[in-house]
């Protein structure tokens, strides 16, 4: 038994009677239950390490909208969490600890609040937050100087407009005018946004006598690209020197190759903005970012890739000497990519996360000699934040969401802090999760892991959902996912197989090299490897009843399965694939992936589009299919999934299509993720009753003679 299920085991034997007779009666997880679970993170540390700044999304129900809140608790003692602000995210504290800054709507826009620690607006006698700035624009991010009279703040503008007002009058005067947009460039879109030509930018403001912050200053000045990144960047990517008279950050440079090119650069700028910034890192054209200066100032420590074009390298640890400029790799011996960098208040410790085997630990690292230690090893460490005298992380695993751990600097036991979800997990039933290991692709060891029905007994036999993840440099990790969680499976009866097949993540850098040029080669042998080894050790799981699905590259594996690999499955699922290699990369976003993964564009290399290409196969395909995709989906086209419904209704075989028009590559909002729950459940049960037919030769397809009217 690992530690977190210790501490776990020791919460459900404090637990009242309540909740024990809850624990008696338990229910199988629905996702109905997921979806009103509290979600906890964003930790943050006072100052002086006695108290500590989280949120906590509420959804009351299904249909209830969500609320995050932003909440404290103290590090020196047993008091329970309290509510600090009813609506807030991104708490950060003052230098003196005496208050929280935040993000809160005012008359429909972000803007930056702060409140008294010592009381909030509900609480009797409490400092009512107060609205500290009023720019015309959303406030999408912000970060404090160290000694507090100046903040960072992000803000999406038209690069030739002086101030945020200017954006804010264009935007209106567009709204008014036609709605046709030119471009003369990519990006057009990305992720699920059409581009209106505004950059992320980075402003610098001081705080006046009031409290309240004065006009910005742009500090990105002549930069052509966003700060932070898009779709996903965040405060992570900027920080303030120690003595907060200069600000480092990352960005890409647009120009006209930004959708072929990963080459960000981390920049220096004065924080009054009266220089333009200063490239760090141009000698390396692969991947540099999220920058963080030692406590002295005199060392930047970032995160780097060493393979152009290449969006899943490893990222080592590099410490640049910001006086002489020289620079090196802090544990090049070190095979993970790091992620998460911070360094502690002494200088002395850096931490950083990183898959690994299976899990996400939270791993320390000396910068003199890049040894690495390993502070929580199991599960998944969502975040976490770092104090003088400990650490917290949000961690979770395959049988609990995130709640927040205090942990030691040096490792050891995580102490709990919170446990909003208790009650709600003491009344559900789970499946139990177990990693196992077996030969994959020429004899290399490949990890996978099983999950038990949650109503499991010895001696019985339970059809199988067989997942294949995406990314495809991604894993199936140890943690909890409010997407692709095999516990909804688990407790419907339903055993979960997966395999972290050659191209995961946390295994080496060769291991996730080896996938790109051979979407179709070792993964697809792994896969098979491991699905026979899940079956001989496995005594529970019924091969005969087994569906394959997966998202992203595990969509595209599904399409590449049903025509190549389709004899064991009873059906499929599959959710924003690739259909047609070809077709795929003249319509997504990043084309920097698809160049790399597929070893060159489609008008120079054409048959390394057509080696694994999921269309040139659709005349073997057999299984019944439900085919999934997304209108917001610029990663994935929507056409790619109605292209594999064509085929699948064209050929007679059993299929349907679900789509949502307005979710991106992922399903987020709760009734459309119930609704794809059901589906996909209602699917895997329909195909693998006892009574199903097993999939047979599709109908032969007939041409029909039509005549043309001239």
């Amino acid at each position: 038994m690992n530690g977190r299920s210790r501490l776990w085991l020791g919460l459900a034997l404090a637990a009242s009677g309540a909740m024990a007779h809850a624990a008696e009666a338990a229910k199988p997880l629905d996702v109905r239950d997921m979806i009103v679970m509290d979600r906890v993170g964003d930790p943050q540390i006072s100052p002086d390490g006695q108290m500590l700044a989280f949120t906590v999304t509420h959804r009351p129900t299904v249909e209830g909208k969500a609320e995050t809140a932003i909440y404290l608790r103290s590090l020196t003692g047993k008091g329970e969490p309290r509510k600090l602000v009813a609506e807030g995210a991104s708490p950060r504290w003052s230098a003196d600890g005496r208050s929280v800054y935040y993000l809160a709507p005012a008359q429909g826009l972000e803007q930056l609040w702060r409140v008294g620690v010592n009381g909030a607006s509900s609480g009797p006698g409490g400092e009512a937050p107060q609205q500290i700035s009023a720019a015309p624009l959303d406030l999408q991010g912000f970060k404090l100087s160290p000694d507090g009279k100046a903040v960072a703040l992000d803000y999406a503008v038209f690069a030739d407009c002086d101030g945020l007002a200017c954006t804010a009058d264009r935007l209106k005067a567009r709204a008014a005018g036609g709605k046709g947009h030119i471009y003369t460039r990519l990006f057009v879109r990305h992720w699920d946004q059409w581009s209106d030509d505004r950059r992320n930018q980075l402003f610098v403001a001081r705080f006046g006598a009031d409290g309240r912050v004065a006009e910005p200053t742009l500090v990105s000045r002549g930069i052509d690209g966003d700060v932070p990144s898009k779709p996903f960047g965040d405060d992570s990517e900027y920080s303030f020197s120690p003595d907060g008279k200069t600000v480092y950050f990352n960005a890409r440079i647009a120009g006209h190759d930004e959708p072929w090119s990963t080459n960000f650069d981390i920049f220096q700028a004065p924080a009054d903005g009266s220089k333009r910034p200063v490239n760090l890192t141009a000698a390396n054209h692969a991947w540099d970012g999220w920058p963080v200066a030692s406590p002295d100032g005199r060392t930047l420590y970032y995160l780097a890739m060493k393979t152009p074009g290449f969006e899943a390298d490893r990222f080592g640890i590099m410490a640049l000497d910001l006086a002489s400029g020289q620079r090196h790799e802090v544990d090049p011996q070190w095979d993970r990519s790091a992620g998460g960098l911070s360094v502690s208040a002494d200088g002395k410790r850096l931490y950083v996360t990183a898959d690994q085997a299976g899990q996400h630990p939270l791993f320390s690292v000396d910068p003199r000699n890049g040894k690495v230690e390993t502070l929580v090893a199991d599960g998944t460490v969502a975040g976490y934040a770092v104090g003088r005298k400990r650490l917290v992380v949000a961690h979770d695993d395959l049988l609990h969401p995130a709640e927040l751990f205090a942990v030691s600097p040096k490792g050891g036991k995580l102490q709990p802090l919170t446990a909003f979800n208790q009650t709600r997990l003491a009344g559900i039933k789970m499946g139990q999760p177990e990693f196992f290991s077996f030969k994959g692709w020429h004899d290399q060891p490949v990890q996978g892991y099983v999950v038990k029905p949650a109503d499991y007994q010895p001696g019985k036999t339970y059809p199988v959902a067989f997942i294949i993840h995406g990314g495809p440099q991604g894993a199936m990790d140890n943690g909890w996912s409010y997407r692709w969680n095999p516990q909804t499976y688990a407790t419907q009866g339903f055993a979960v197989v997966t395999i972290n097949f050659h191209g995961s993540t946390g295994y080496g850098q060769a291991f996730t090299d080896s996938i790109s040029g051979d979407w179709g080669g070792k993964p697809l042998e792994d896969l098979k490897l491991g699905w026979k080894a899940a079956l001989g050790r496995y005594p529970f799981l019924d091969g005969q009843r087994a569906c394959a699905l997966g998202a992203s590259y595990g969509g595209y594996m599904v399409y590449w399965m049903a025509g190549v690999w389709n004899q064991p499955w009873r059906c499929l699922v599959d959710h924003d694939g690739v259909f047609d290699a070809r077709m795929m990369y003249y319509s997504t976003d990043e084309l920097w992936f698809e160049e790399h993964e597929q070893g060159g564009t489609p008008f120079t290399d054409p048959a390394k589009f057509e080696r694994f290409n999921p269309v040139n196969h659709v005349a073997d395909w057999r299984v019944p299919m439900l085919v999934i995709h997304s209108g917001h989906d610029y990663r994935i086209p929507e056409t790619q999934g109605l292209g594999a419904f064509t085929a699948l209704q064209r050929r007679g075989i059993p299929s349907e299509f679900l789509y949502f028009p307005d979710e991106n590559h992922w399903v987020l909002q709760p009734k459309d993720s119930v609704q794809w729950h059901d589906a996909v459940l209602a699917w895997l049960k329909r195909w693998t009753a006892p009574a199903a037919t097993a999939p047979v030769e599709a109908p032969s397809v007939k041409t029909a003679s039509v005549k043309t009217a001239h």
